[in-house]
């Protein structure tokens, strides 16, 4: 029987899902001593980096599911790394916050981070390291032109 798929070896998918794992091993490594998983530490990156912002939009910025940012955020918050504040008129509607605990981090591990980035662009060469990035956020239906 002839097959209209293609090799597992070459399925998109599959070849996706191993290199996540090649790229999130060494995160993981470094956030093991932290207390902290590496959804957290997305919510923390994005805080650091865009400050204070509605779940919403945090959410999707950090590619979570609202109702897991919602826990997520209430973890991070219990921890003492995020501040939750309702809007004043949209009681509905929550702004989170990085806290100096939550940025330092996010901080100590600035270095780190970086090294396993310079890590991933010295074996795929840099430009092949940003024709990635290209060709995948070129994938990402929520990807903004």
């Amino acid at each position: 029987m002839t097959s209209r798929l293609p090799s597992t070896a070459r399925s998109l998918p599959i070849a996706l899902i191993r290199a996540r794992e090649g790229v999130m091993a060494p995160i993981r490594d470094m956030l093991a001593e932290t207390g902290i998983t590496e959804q957290q530490w997305r919510v923390l990156r994005v805080l650091s980096e865009y400050g204070i912002m509605d779940s919403k939009t945090l959410a999707d910025r950090a590619s979570l599911l609202l109702p897991s940012l919602t826990r997520i955020a209430a973890t991070l918050r219990d921890k003492g790394l995020v501040t939750q504040t309702r809007d004043k008129t949209d009681r509905r509607r929550q702004f989170i916050e990085i806290t100096a605990a939550g940025q330092t981090i996010i901080d100590d591990r600035a270095d780190q981070s970086a090294r396993i980035v310079d890590g991933f662009r010295t074996r795929l060469g840099h430009d092949n390291f940003e024709t990635l990035l290209d060709l995948l956020a070129r994938l990402d239906p929520g990807a903004r032109d």
